[in-house]
This record gives C-alpha cells, structure tokens and sequence, in this order.
C-alpha cells in the first residue's frame, strides 16, 4: 500500500488515478511514499524520511525546495505542457487587452448606469477616448519555446501577427511543434528592438530571475507592451515601472501583483489566472498522478525536474532501482554482486543527471533477497535502492 499525502486540494480526476486497493490518500497522512501538492511552499516543511516523490500539479517548482530534496534522493515531478492551453489563451486575452483599451472602456460605461436613455449617445461621443490598434502585423517577441511559448507563438502567428522566437535551449519536439512562419531569433538584442509586444514563456530559476532589467529594456522599442504570465520575479519591477514613467514601456500584463505594481494604471495586473481553468487543474492533477504512479509500480521517471528521465519497459522479473553519485566504478561494484548471487540481468538503463544516476536493472528472479538488497545499499555512493516485485 502506497501512501500519498496531498497539500492543495487536488481534483478528483487526478487522484482516481490512483487505485484505492494499492493507494491511500489523505492531507494528513502519516509517513507518506510521495506528495502531491499545487502551490504549497514546502521550504519551511519538515519532509518526512518516508517521501521518495513529490509531483506538482503544474509546471513552476520554486515553492519546492529542489536541492534539498535531491540530497535526500527523492525525485520531483513537475507537469509540464498540462496547463499550456489555460495559459496560453490568457496570453492571447492579454495581447488584445494591451492592444485594445476595453478595460478603461468597459469601466468608463459602467460610470453611465445613471444616465438612462443618454447612454447611446454618450457612449457613441465618449468612445474615441478607448480607440487602440489590431494586433494583425504587429511583431510579437516570445522569449521561451517550450510547451507555452510554441503554444503562443503558433496562436499569434494563426492571428496575422509577425511572430519571432528565441530559445536557446529549444527541444527538437518543439522545434517540429513551431509553425514554419514563426521566425526563430539566435539574438535577443535584434529581436527585442523589432517587438511590439513582447511575452515572457520561460521557468524562473537561479539564471532567469530578473531576466527584464534596465538593459533589456533598453533594447525595446518606446511604447513597448510587455506580458508576463509565466513568473512574477523573471521581471525587475522597478525597472518596469521607471520605463512606464519614461513612456519606453506602454504597458505591462503580469498574472503576479504585488503593492507597487498596483500603484500604476499602466500595469494590469490579474490575480494568477493562468493555470486557472478547470481543464488545466484537471490535466495537471492526472499528469502529476500518473507519474508518481509509473515511478512507483514501474520505477520510470519522467518530467523530473531534479533526477534524469529514465523509461525501461518491464519484463516478468524483479526490477532493481538505485540511485546513487554521478561517480564511476558504481555499476560495476552493482552488477558484482548480483553476478555473485546468481543473478541474471535481463535489462538495464543508466541514467544520470549533474551529481546524480539512477539505474533500473530488470532481473530474471522473481525477487530479490534482503541480502542483496543490503549489499548494494552498503556500496559507497548508493543512497537509495527500492526494489518492485515480478508482475
């Protein structure tokens, strides 16, 4: 029996993936196998010794304390591409908003509620006041090519906009996924300058905090409209909103208020809406669940955020999963003492991601003795071994 403890409320569609014969599910479960969370910061939790995964239902992992958790070998999913869509269609609103005055319009009509049969004629005289352009030929920079960005990129492009791209790190799924008329930049500098708009589709870590600062800015067009939907700290807001005051940035959309930000009309800001539609909880909630539940019965790992992925279809054995230091002579030492037991490998893959491996070893036997186990527990370098019985 698995144990799985929860810190968010998690659809139901996601943890019915979970069979109740092998799993038991609770917030306050005692000694839980793995934890499924969506927003909780588990920086200041104690993680209990039991925890072997931890799987965010979506896509941004810096309310997970990552290092920590690698230190200790306990893989961390994340979701991503299950909340693309809900994101991306926010993006797309936050393009025709920027373009489109229709908040301060909409907002101005209500200031008319008491003008009864006036309000035709007052709106017909007060609408040049909210007049804005079409998005259609206008130039879209989209920094980040991943599930989101390709998503946007692709949308924008089907709209008639000149849509240009820069991802460095771009993976060949994604590159076939891009439409052929969206231009891939290999400079920010030229692409930034060219931007009408410009949408921010990148994870925030250590290298990308602060990734919009005064230099960047400087790069951009005056009356630039900037989005960010993907995390609040990839801009520097005072940067931001110095460029507002200068008139370089028209405007700024960001899904993360904060105090300052509030203080100008010329931010939008929206209360984290991004992954806030019921398809993407739903998606996340079954992505997440599903991982956990391939890493548990299989012992595959996919979408990790701190371990390799690592996939090995199972055969009828035993199967043997270590993790250990990213060092050599490792295998070796493993594979020794299962020859000394009699143990035949049928399958193996090694995999390794900066300081750490995983292995999965599929072995004829049926099972695997305490004894063994043991012994390559005592191999230095090994700091988890877990071991799934014959189907």
């Amino acid at each position: 029996m698995y144990k799985i403890q929860t810190l968010n409320k998690i659809d139901q569609e996601g943890l019915q993936v979970f069979p109740a014969a092998n799993y038991e599910i609770s917030v306050d479960q005692k000694d839980p196998d793995a934890i499924v969370l969506r927003s909780f910061s588990m920086h200041e939790m104690e993680i209990p010794q039991s925890v072997k995964a931890i799987a965010r239902a979506g896509a941004g992992v810096n309310n997970i304390p990552i290092a920590k958790c690698t230190e200790k070998g306990i893989v961390v999913f994340n979701t991503p591409g299950a909340n693309a869509n809900g994101v991306k269609e926010l993006v797309i609103a936050g393009l025709l908003l920027a373009s489109r005055d229709l908040l301060g319009g909409a907002q101005w009509a209500k200031t008319l509620i008491n003008e009864g049969d006036k309000v035709p004629a007052l709106v017909e005289k007060g609408k040049a006041n909210f007049g804005g352009s079409e998005i259609k030929g206008k130039t879209l920079a989209v920094i980040g090519l991943g599930a989101i960005g390709v998503l946007v990129a692709n949308a924008a492009q089907s709209l008639g906009m000149n849509v240009m791209g820069y991802d460095p790190y771009i993976s060949v799924d994604h590159a076939w996924n891009l439409h052929h008329d969206v231009i891939r930049a290999f400079g920010l500098e030229s692409m930034l300058a060219k931007a009408d708009f410009v949408t921010l589709q990148i994870p925030l870590m250590a290298e990308t905090t602060g990734f919009i600062n005064v230099d960047k800015l400087k790069m951009m067009k005056n009356g630039v409209k900037i989005l960010n939907f993907a995390r609040g700290e990839l801009v520097v807001d005072a940067a931001i909103l110095a460029a507002i005051q200068s008139g370089k940035v028209g405007s700024y959309f960001t899904d993360f208020p904060n105090s300052e930000l509030l203080k100008s009309d010329k931010v939008v800001a929206i209360p984290h809406l991004g992954a806030s539609t019921n398809e993407s909880e739903v998606n996340c909630a079954i992505m997440a669940a599903e991982q956990i539940r391939n890493f548990f019965e299989n012992g595959n790992i996919r979408n990790s955020v701190n371990f390799p992925a690592a996939e090995l279809e199972r055969n009828n054995g035993a199967r043997l999963l270590v993790t250990n230091k990213n060092i050599p002579n490792i295998i070796s030492q493993i594979t020794t003492i299962l020859a000394q037991a009699g143990i035949n490998i049928d399958n193996m893959l090694n995999k390794n991601k900066g300081d750490i491996a995983y292995n999965i070893i599929d072995a004829s036997n049926e099972s695997l003795s305490e004894e063994i186990i043991n012994k390559v527990k005592s191999v230095e370098g090994v700091f988890v071994v877990r071991t799934i019985p014959a189907r």
